[in-house]
């Protein structure tokens, strides 16, 4: 595999499939990562396809620890108060070269594996996902963290037990695959459960000025995180909130030609970058319905 790798993605679904032949593995609430180790080095790949190798150096010296000829699928998260935080994340994501080894002494990533696509320079991808979960354990289990593999277990009173009590841990919901099924890039085979529309997201800028902000620029866990949105409009007390959060923060730098998210509805918007970002509660189902709501801010992290 040298060209980028399509990822297999999940449909939502609002109750827990049942059946026989089904696995569940807990959705964690980070950014998607691929993981290629070649005779060459370590390649990290976004969910968009885009090299973010040089944001995660502890996470490239634990991957030369695979065998060359290796490609893992999974989920990068970093833990914060016995809980993934999800901007944390965002910040790693962000991170320049020259900052990228100073956040991962301070903010050290982990990454929670849930598939392999490729082994010993072998394409699995066409095995069932049973025999790729046996396979990923195996190569996983002598390694130790920072990889691991994704919880994972075919019983669904235990998966229901996950799904309620998870949360408290940042672990958004349940991800259903077929024990038969093989690896499905680039479409939407895998089911997805999320426990409530109410997440947390990365607040990575604002429109409007410092004084009077509008709305606010989020990425969502499970999106994609080059593709920000831009929040419906703030009420005046989450105004006042944005106002009085930024008074001390120096501006960030922006882009060259300037940072742009997508306004549901509107198109492209120019907004004011925050590094590092912030975080806030919101309510959002996908990209396809209304922006994301603000509930609140999360000065509490």
């Amino acid at each position: 595999m040298t060209a980028p790798v399509r990822v297999a993605l999940a449909a939502s679904v609002r109750t827990l499939p049942r059946g026989p032949g089904l696995a569940y593995e807990p959705k964690f609430d980070g950014h998607r990562m691929v993981i290629r180790r070649d005779a060459g080095g370590v390649v990290l790949q976004a969910r968009s396809g885009r090299t973010v190798t040089t944001a995660f150096p502890d996470l490239v010296a634990a991957a030369r620890q695979l065998p060359a000829g290796t490609v893992l699928d999974g989920e990068v998260v970093v833990w914060h108060a016995g809980r993934t935080d999800f901007a944390l994340v965002q910040r790693r994501a962000a991170a320049t070269p020259a900052r990228a080894a100073a956040l991962a002494r301070t903010l050290p990533a982990s990454y929670a594996a849930f598939d392999v696509l490729e082994l010993a320079g072998l394409d699995v991808r066409a095995h069932p996902y049973a025999r790729r979960r046996a396979l990923l354990v195996d190569l996983l289990a002598p390694l130790g963290p920072p990889l691991q593999p994704v919880p994972m277990t075919t019983d669904p009173e235990l998966a229901e037990t996950w799904y309620a009590t998870l949360p408290a841990s940042g672990i958004e919901g349940l991800v259903v695959k077929r024990l038969d099924q093989p690896y499905p890039s680039g479409r939407r085979a895998w089911r997805k459960l999320r426990h409530t529309n109410v997440r947390d997201a990365a607040v990575i800028g604002y429109t409007g000025t410092a004084r009077r902000p509008l709305a606010l620029v989020l990425v969502l866990p499970g999106e994609d995180e080059e593709t920000p949105l831009v929040s419906s409009p703030l009420p005046p007390a989450l105004r006042t909130d944005l106002a009085a959060a930024l008074r001390d923060r120096p501006p960030a730098a922006a882009p060259a030609g300037g940072a742009v998210a997508t306004a549901i509805g509107v198109g492209e918007t120019p907004y004011t970058p925050l590094d590092p970002p912030l975080t806030a509660e919101v309510r959002h189902t996908s990209a396809r319905h209304p922006p994301p709501q603000v509930l609140r801010l999360r000065t509490d992290l």
